[in-house]
């Protein structure tokens, strides 16, 4: 009987060693890769080798997870460690991809070209992956505007048993014979005011007195938390991404550019053409913000048209302090072109107001109460991959499977 019995777990052995070893590996959920390319590492150390690169929109195998750092299996059968920070989970990839679907509809506020090679980010913040990056050469649309806070690396947390360091021991310069001399007594504790009962009654307003002659503690002002302005960018191809906007720059004619006095250009339009004589320009209908960093896209719009006397561009329509939100539309179709923005009033209420653009003439010729319309977050928020699951119980057969492995391996 020892023979037969010998034989049989031999043939088990066998069958497990030359089973598929990514097979014994259960899937804990699914996620995809958020950067444009991503090094998956055979260990969780930097500079450990690379098993494996892949791509933004890849779906990923979740296998382990160790802190913050996850192991993931590729549809290849590769297998690697990187940070949950840079993977996206299903539901945010599907808000990534109906986001450049529903921004397709989105009225571009005008091209923008940038000065360098800009990436794009899934949502308005500095930690979230970049999935694209925009070559020096390229211009996108311009579609939308957001505030957002700006997010900073936290430092790095040190455990309390390390802040527990003990003073260095000084050494004894006491010499041989030296009396030692004892320390003087403990000074008696000070005696309590006199009218330390008055001081113990709290006061009707809620506040604590403050004794006559006791230093006044000034409280310091809480720091504003810095912000970032961002532009929400949609390319040629259909890409839509958010980047920030002080990398980009509104490609209006340089000769319209000049009068924005330092202000930036947040959006532009051509409001018909002029031909005829040496003159072949448009008309500009454009929109700027004083210092940015507000929750609103423009402060103050003008129109420009071109002066055949002077060969220039002269100012025909300005409106200062005002509080515009995107989008601004322009009407070119019919015989007079139309243009239209969103403004708030004295009570915070938006408003469109339209205007007509005639000759030289701007004039307004409707005002109606507009209702922001209420749109999903469809932004991927880059968030770690989900928890892992509860193990489930093995079965008799597994565990008797990893009691042959361990056993002959």
């Amino acid at each position: 009987m020892t023979l037969p019995r010998a034989a049989i777990f031999l043939l088990i052995g066998f069958l497990v060693s030359c089973s598929n070893p990514h097979s014994e590996t259960r899937s804990l959920g699914e996620a995809y890769v958020g950067p444009t390319t991503l090094l998956l590492r055979q260990e969780l150390t930097p500079k450990s080798a690379v098993s494996a690169t892949v791509k933004h929109g890849d779906k990923l195998e979740i296998l382990e997870y160790k802190r913050r750092f996850v192991k993931v299996r590729t549809a290849q059968g590769a297998e690697g460690w990187t940070d949950t920070r840079q993977l996206l989970t299903p539901e945010q990839m599907t808000g990534l991809r109906r986001m450049a679907e529903s921004a397709l509809k989105f009225a571009s506020q005008g091209a923008a070209s940038v000065f360098e090679p800009l990436n794009m980010h899934t949502e308005p913040n500095r930690a979230s992956p970049s999935f694209w990056q925009i070559p020096d050469t390229a211009k996108v649309d311009v579609i939308g505007h957001k505030l957002a806070p700006r997010t900073q690396a936290q430092p790095a947390t040190v455990p309390a048993a390390t802040l527990r360091s003990r003073a260095p021991r000084r050494k004894s310069k006491d010499k041989a014979g030296q009396s030692k001399i004892a320390a003087p007594p403990m000074p008696a504790a000070p005696k309590p005011p006199d009218n330390w009962l008055e001081l113990s009654v709290p006061r009707e307003d809620g506040s604590e007195e403050i004794p006559p002659g006791a230093p006044k503690v000034e409280q310091k002002a809480a720091e504003p938390v810095p912000m970032d302005d961002w532009n929400l960018v949609r390319t040629k191809d259909g890409k839509v991404g958010w980047v920030l906007m002080r990398a980009l720059s509104m490609a209006i004619p340089d000769e319209v550019a000049q009068y924005a006095e330092g202000h930036r250009i947040t959006s532009y339009f051509a409001l018909g053409h002029l031909e005829g004589g040496d003159s072949d320009k448009n008309d500009w209908l454009w929109t700027t913000i004083t210092k940015g960093l507000e929750p609103y896209e423009f402060d103050s719009f003008r129109v420009f048209v071109w002066s055949r006397k002077h060969h220039r561009y002269e100012t025909a329509y300005i409106e200062r302090k005002v509080v515009g939100h995107y989008p601004v539309e322009v009407d070119n179709s019919g015989a007079v072109p139309r243009f239209s923005l969103i403004l708030e009033g004295d009570g915070g209420q938006l408003f469109r107001k339209t205007y007509t653009f005639e000759g030289y003439r701007v004039r307004m010729v409707n005002k109606e109460p507009y209702q922001a319309a209420r749109t999903a977050d469809t932004s991927a928020q880059p968030a770690p991959a989900p928890p892992p699951p509860a193990p489930k119980p093995r079965s008799w057969y597994v565990r008797m499977k990893d009691s042959v492995r361990r056993l002959f391996h």
